[in-house]
């Protein structure tokens, strides 16, 4: 059993005390509408406002069926060397352009770079592929409508859909130039690692990556599908030079490891970091703990860097 004491500090608890006092544990337990309802108030409730010089337009891509709503964050003395595609966490059930609305504004202000944030399709009204399909419109009409380069970036369920578009793409002549991925979901093997040292884990745990993966599959076994679970992909090579950034406290945290050690197996660029003593959904906590805050400095400097085209790793 993992002594949770010892690993995590009193600022990352006092932020897991927050959390479940709007977001409780047993949450998954509560209806579809609840769990939406409580998981939006917690956002507003942590929601930190927009840096100076940074506003935001939401609009929408309009596809064949449905319109894909988006909302572009953008700052007074804009750096054009990059456009960032957002998508945001919330185990493909929860959150939208509010739930993510000032980490995407954050983003914006501290790379200066174009920040994108994707509302894509919602299970269960929309089990896979349906968010993977939007996420994939949402670069074909970055990558049809804007000359600078594309860089995914997303965190959790959204840092799945970066990496499944991130494989998707790798022939496209605008293929990303780079990809940021925070404690993602990439469908690793749930029997070893953090899957089983960490299953029990505060803010995530393996009853509730059963509950979401269930759902969104909609009891398809999908579990060879790349577009699905990007470590099912029998082929890594020709990725984009990627980032993914890990909490200790996480069961997905392995998956990171694993997604590095596939693309430096074929001959790619990839950086993986366990955030030590950090939590799943730890971006909230950036402005009250100090764990949190340098981690998102680090995200923040892995996207200005991958944006320009720069490896400092």
């Amino acid at each position: 059993m993992t002594d949770y004491s010892r690993l995590i500090d009193a600022e990352t608890w006092a932020f897991i005390e927050r959390t479940n006092s709007f977001y409780p544990p047993d949450t998954i337990d509560y209806t579809i509408d609840q769990q939406r309802a409580l998981y939006d108030r917690m956002c507003r409730e942590f929601h930190s406002g927009y840096p100076d010089a940074v506003s935001a337009k939401t609009g929408a891509i309009e596809t064949a069926d449905h319109a894909i709503p988006i909302r572009t964050y953008r700052r007074a003395d804009p750096d054009r060397s990059a456009l960032v595609l957002y998508y945001h966490g919330g185990g493909f059930i929860l959150g939208g352009l509010e739930s993510h609305d000032d980490v995407c504004a954050e983003l914006n202000g501290r790379t200066g770079y174009e920040v994108v944030a994707v509302d894509y399709r919602l299970v269960p009204e929309h089990v896979h592929p349906a968010a993977f399909d939007d996420a994939m419109s949402a670069f074909e009409w970055a990558a049809g409508s804007d000359d600078r380069p594309i860089l995914l970036c997303g965190d959790s369920a959204g840092g799945n859909l970066a990496a499944a578009v991130a494989h998707a793409t790798r022939g496209h002549p605008r293929a990303p130039i780079g990809q940021v991925l925070i404690y993602p979901g990439l469908g690793g093997d749930v029997t070893r690692g953090s899957y089983v040292t960490h299953a029990e884990a505060p803010m995530l745990a393996m009853r509730d990556l059963q509950f979401y993966g269930n759902r969104r599959a909609g009891g398809a076994d999908l579990a060879a599908d790349p577009t699905y679970a990007p470590l099912a992909d029998t082929d890594f090579s020709g990725l984009a030079p990627t980032v993914v950034i890990t909490a200790e406290c996480d069961p997905l945290s392995s998956d990171g490891e694993a997604y590095r050690d596939a693309i430096l197996a074929a001959g790619g660029k990839a950086h993986w970091r366990e955030e030590e003593g950090l939590v799943h959904g730890y971006l909230r906590g950036r402005h009250t703990v100090g764990r949190a805050r340098d981690s998102f400095t680090r995200i923040v400097d892995a996207v200005k860097a991958l944006g320009k085209g720069e490896w400092p790793y």
